[in-house]
């Protein structure tokens, strides 16, 4: 399998485009002003506690204020403020649960509001929501990542290899930066529960904890190494900024998206890296050339004149992907609607009328979308909650085909899937996780006709509306005539198909109506005038 990067660079906006087989698998975006957050180190302070909720909402620095779960605390790194006493709400809830010998857990054990935090970013902040924080920090680098606050070697999943995984845990405990006594380094700094300031860091805590990711499959001892060397460096700094900066205020902000790319490409099966942009090539070639020189032989300045995304037809594909309805080669479409809940997806023969039976018609049609399925969530970077309606199958056979290529599709989905079984409705329920947010969300606003619906009301409804308005108005206000001031639709609509009722209209209140039509007004505006 060829694949490539394809990165266009603008003044106000980086776009990354993965190719793979000279087709787009997923496009990434991010924009001067609204740079995405994940990875990024805030000192924050707790606003509020929401002990019913388990959670509590942490300024920092942002304009809304961001949500940290009490699963997502390490109390270790804490000082406990002091516990309130059980509230008959709590001890009720926990004896109906079936734990009444359990005392509650109680997120008022761990933080109290005025607390300052040491907190990443886990997930960017989407929609109406704010960002989602995690106080177990990760910091990564091309081939390892640290955990200040854990402990021990572990192994990405993704390496199945099993002499080799321990090869790799083995090779990382020995090395001299993590096996040399002086080697520790202190854990994540507590917050002390009686004022607002860091409390002394716990020297000879830990010596934290490795992550192996999947790019030091190949790495030499050395790469590794040096990786451990950056990382502690990098903590160390990170600690002295917590001690003078105020809170709330950012820390350490991660690599921007043309960095952060080629760091998380490292070790994958990429051919080449193009940019259009000189000046972003060689801050590319400066990082790799320091970090994974083997790399640096991938990359390229494309100083073509026809714009880069044209080489693939990334821009049209980029606009089929901001549409609901997907076509498939067979003649069969999907149709992709996503909501503030879920996202659903709908199969459809269409116009493919297969060659065989119905049966067949509507395997192949499941078959194919299966596949387009697992594309298009890529694209549009597609998360939370999934439910896809295939065509329904009679045959146990068929059911678990489609099932199967789906999941074989969503293998090379480098983001975390989940999926059920398919039910006797022909639904599929599957999560995808949502770190940013879908490439609709990136590019288009709610429509400030429909407010985001997706729908509008009728010409006809319209017209209906403005009937009763004129009942309503000529009832209540003495006028010698009226006028209506609305869209060309309307006011066609009105003068044609509703030209009876409208004069019947005139009749009953007696007074003369004008039509206008305004050029201005969408479809769903209209003015009464009295005259």
């Amino acid at each position: 399998m060829s694949a490539e990067l394809l990165i266009n660079i603008t003044p106000r906006e980086t776009r990354v485009a993965l190719i793979e087989n000279g087709m787009l698998q997923e496009i990434f975006i991010e924009r001067e002003h609204s740079r995405g957050i994940v990875g990024n180190i805030y000192k924050g302070r707790v606003s509020r506690v929401l002990p019913g909720m388990q959670a509590a909402f942490v300024d920092i620095g942002l304009e809304r204020a961001a949500f940290l779960h009490a699963s997502d605390i390490i109390s270790s790194s804490l000082i406990h403020a002091p516990e309130p006493p059980a509230t008959p709400a709590d001890v009720s809830a926990n004896t109906s649960s079936g734990n009444a010998n359990v005392p509650p857990v109680n997120i008022t054990r761990l933080v109290r509001e005025g607390q300052h935090l040491l907190v990443q970013v886990v997930k960017d902040p989407l929609g109406t929501k704010g960002a989602r924080l995690t106080t177990q920090i990760s910091i990564p680098a091309c081939y390892l990542v640290f955990l200040p606050s854990g402990s021990g070697v572990g192994i990405s999943q993704r390496i199945e290899d099993t002499e080799l995984r321990e090869q790799l845990r083995a090779m990382v405990l020995t090395m001299p930066s993590i096996a040399e006594p002086n080697a520790d380094v202190p854990c994540a700094p507590r917050t002390d529960s009686s004022d607002n300031t860091p409390a002394p860091i716990d020297g000879q805590i830990g010596r934290g904890g490795f992550i192996v990711r999947t790019a030091a499959e190949t790495a030499s001892a050395h790469k590794l190494n040096a990786d451990v060397v950056f990382l502690r460096k990098l903590w160390q700094t990170i600690q002295q900024t917590v001690k003078t900066a105020d809170a709330p205020s950012l820390i350490y902000g991660d690599l921007p998206l043309l960095l952060r790319t080629l760091r998380e490409m490292v070790g994958t099966d990429l051919d080449r890296v193009r940019v259009d942009s000189r000046e972003s090539y060689r801050r590319m070639m400066d990082f790799t050339e320091t970090f994974v020189p083997e790399f640096s032989s991938r990359i390229e300045h494309y100083p073509g004149e026809r714009p880069i995304f044209d080489l693939y037809s990334v821009e049209d594909e980029i606009e089929r992907a901001l549409k609901r309805r997907v076509d498939l080669k067979s003649g069969g479409h999907i149709v992709i609607d996503q909501t503030e809940a879920m996202t659903t997806i709908d199969v459809n023969t269409g116009a493919y009328v297969g060659h065989r039976n119905l049966e067949e018609t509507i395997f192949k049609t499941n078959l194919e979308a299966s596949q387009s399925i697992a594309r298009q969530l890529r694209l549009r970077n597609l998360g939370g909650i999934i439910i896809i309606d295939f065509i329904d199958m009679v045959d146990p056979e068929h059911r678990r085909q489609v099932l199967l290529a789906l999941e074989k599709s969503l293998d090379r989905d480098p983001t975390k899937t989940q999926l059920s079984e398919l039910s006797s409705l022909g639904l599929v329920q599957m999560t995808r996780k949502r770190t940013r947010e879908s490439l609709g969300h990136v590019m288009c606003d709610p429509c400030h006709v429909c407010s985001g619906r997706g729908y509008t009301k009728s010409a006809q409804t319209i017209c209906y509306e403005i009937f009763r308005e004129i009942l309503r108005e000529a009832r209540q206000y003495d006028t010698n005539e009226l006028l209506v001031l609305a869209s060309r639709e309307v006011i066609d609509l009105i003068v044609d198909e509703e030209s009876a009722n409208f004069s019947e209209l005139e009749r009953f209140i007696g007074k003369p109506i004008k039509l206008q039509v305004d050029a201005q007004y969408f479809q769903t505006q209209y003015d009464v005038v009295l005259m």
